[in-house]
């Protein structure tokens, strides 16, 4: 399969008809003959045709743009979540001043006319040098169809592999493991986890190192102090109402995301219970929010700006053609303690 860009001349010599006529017809205007739009279509999906985003790009072959994918799934606020912010600042300030510029794609599922969804057609119709991406499944076939092409490739909590490729992540493990020591040696035996989402790594990260952690400091694990979450707030506080409803409730809960801890805090006030006198409660990420509401919150600091800016750098390497950047980059976490934990009720 070639993986040449086919020209709006050539795919109007192709289909017998003038430049004009093939733009108007894949722009959707009404003055196109059917026949001949449908046509130009069909044509242009068998030929895998994206237009260049500007005539100076197609001089040059350097459009110095990079493409972000943001995807957090169905019914989530994406961009409204307060890591995606501060993640985003780190990429655009580095990038801007390596002279490029950033360019958000709207949605997964874009309502042009040229074709099904395909992030390679998307960035090469945008003519992008490279692409960030926040929160797509690798293993998907238009991902990996991505990462197996020429376009240099960054994932942000997304393990990536390909010849143009690297990813960047926090370190969950040891950020779990802080917490889960302060949470012990403040006394508590009875610790439960609020996940966030497993299809994403930093779930999956974050709950194996809790299931690790518990071991580790001679706790047994149980089945029903996991409870999943999706790292947005009503998720959180949705998980924190059941954990309450046990048997045996835990006297101290850790949390996949800050987001998720403000819901938990809810629930147990709505319990007419408190935090921290009757359950501790920690973060993840510090979020600007985390030291400012009540109680303010112990949480595990990410560097989100950091994350970003090694995005950018890593991104801009690979589109200079560097070959011996390094799979991937881990960013420490460090504990944040505020006034959402404490020492466990006497008797529990």
């Amino acid at each position: 399969m070639t993986t040449e860009r086919i020209t709006i001349r050539q795919l109007a010599r192709l289909s017998g008809v003038s430049i004009g006529t093939v733009s108007r017809a894949l722009n959707g205007y009404a003055d196109v003959n059917p026949e001949t739009r449908e046509r130009i279509i069909r044509l242009a999906r068998e030929l895998d045709y994206t237009p260049a985003a500007a005539a100076r790009s197609l001089v040059t072959q350097r459009s110095h743009v990079i493409g972000v994918f943001l995807e957090t799934g169905e019914g989530h606020p994406d961009l409204q979540h307060p890591f995606f912010h501060e993640v985003l600042v780190g990429v655009k300030n580095v990038i801007g001043a390596g002279g490029y510029d950033l360019l958000l794609f709207a949605s997964e599922r874009p309502g042009n006319g040229y074709g099904d969804h395909s992030y390679l057609k998307r960035a090469r119709h945008h003519n992008v040098e490279g692409v960030v991406l926040f929160g797509v499944d690798p293993d998907d076939g238009e991902v990996r169809r991505l990462v197996r092409s020429e376009m240099a490739c960054v994932g942000v909590d997304v393990e990536l592999a390909g010849p143009k490729t690297e990813y960047v992540i926090s370190d969950s493990a040891s950020g779990i493991g802080l917490a889960m020591r302060h949470l012990h040696e403040l006394g508590h035996r009875r610790i439960a986890t609020i996940t966030g989402m497993l299809d994403k790594k930093p779930g999956t990260d974050r709950l194996r190192a809790y299931r690790t952690e518990m071991q580790a400091v001679g706790l047994g694990y149980r089945d029903e102090y996991v409870a999943y979450g999706d790292f947005y707030v009503e998720s959180g506080h949705r998980a924190m109402a059941r954990l309450l409803e046990l048997d045996e409730p835990p006297t101290a809960v850790l949390t996949a995301s800050d987001l998720m801890a403000l819901g938990a805090i809810r629930a147990v006030a709505e319990a007419g219970l408190s935090v921290p006198d009757d359950v501790s409660i920690v973060g993840f990420d510090d979020i600007q929010l985390a030291g400012h509401v009540h109680p303010p919150l112990t949480t595990l600091r990410q560097d989100k700006a950091g994350l970003g800016a090694e995005a950018g750098r890593a991104l801009m390497a690979l589109i200079d053609g560097e070959t011996d950047l390094p799979e991937a980059v881990t960013l420490p976490v460090e504990l944040i303690v505020r006034g959402s934990t404490a020492a466990p009720p006497s008797g529990a």
